[in-house]
């Protein structure tokens, strides 16, 4: 997991230097891209910390806490590399010799970016989940816990009903006790579509205890259905972050 360096403040005297040398300053694309880039990471990470305040933690039980817990562990872990990754990226781009070097592998990187932000319709080999409960046996906990499992599978991108699972998605429920995803009515009989690898996500499935266990447990109907190509078209409306920010960098390029 990448570690963050907190760098000196620079002296009077070494910020005037430095705001010199920026007046003569021209951005090239690559500089502009890798810098649009960090900035999307940053959001990435706001989004990310909305999980644990949304989740409605205190309706889990200690079981689902711990999963919760390693879950969010694990991410934790996945943005430091990529943290490392985008820190390697942006080196290597501002020392590239041409533009189209670092504009190709930009573009590869947005395209990363706006798949786990939901913003983009995805395809690939994946699993189509049926769930009919009668519409009264699902509850908050186990499509979240439903959700989690995928994730820990290795699923990419999920979507539920007409919803797009990302980071920041959450699971609660109305006054009328109806279930709400990042605040939209799922309807019976639910339905879950997830690209990753297929056979590893039906397996995720299949675990005793586990969520398919659990609905079968009380009476729902569940068909988990493999495929080499499933779509995921639902898109995700992105929130602007109301108090994080990016820190600015404060040493030279």
């Amino acid at each position: 997991m990448g570690r963050v360096r907190r760098r000196a403040s620079p002296t009077p005297a070494e910020a005037r230097r430095r705001l010199r040398r920026l007046g003569g300053f021209r951005a090239t694309r690559g500089q502009l891209t890798a810098a649009l880039l960090t900035g999307l990471l940053g959001v990435a990470l706001v989004a990310q910390a909305r999980v644990t305040e949304q989740a409605g933690l205190e309706q889990l039980r200690e079981s689902e806490l711990v999963a919760l817990l390693d879950d969010a562990t694990s991410r934790a872990e996945s943005l430091g590399e990529e943290v490392d990754q985008l820190e390697a990226d942006r080196e290597r781009l501002l020392g590239a010799d041409g533009d189209d070097v670092a504009a190709e592998a930009a573009r590869q990187r947005l395209e990363s970016y706006q798949i786990l932000a939901g913003t983009v319709p995805v395809q690939g080999p994946g699993i189509t989940v049926l769930v009919d409960d009668g519409g009264s046996v699902v509850t908050q906990t186990m499509v979240l816990d439903g959700i989690q499992e995928l994730r820990d599978a290795g699923a990419e991108a999920i979507q539920v009903g007409t919803v797009r699972v990302v980071a920041s998605s959450y699971v609660s429920t109305d006054e009328a006790g109806e279930i709400l995803l990042d605040g939209q009515r799922l309807g019976s009989p639910y339905t879950i579509t997830a690209v990753g690898d297929a056979h590893t996500l039906a397996g995720a499935m299949a675990i005793p205890g586990g969520f398919t266990d659990s609905l079968r447990s009380v009476g729902a109907e569940v068909t988990v259905v493999e495929a080499d190509t499933v779509v995921i078209d639902a898109l995700h409306e992105p929130i602007e972050p109301r108090y994080a920010q990016p820190v600015p960098a404060t040493g030279d390029p």
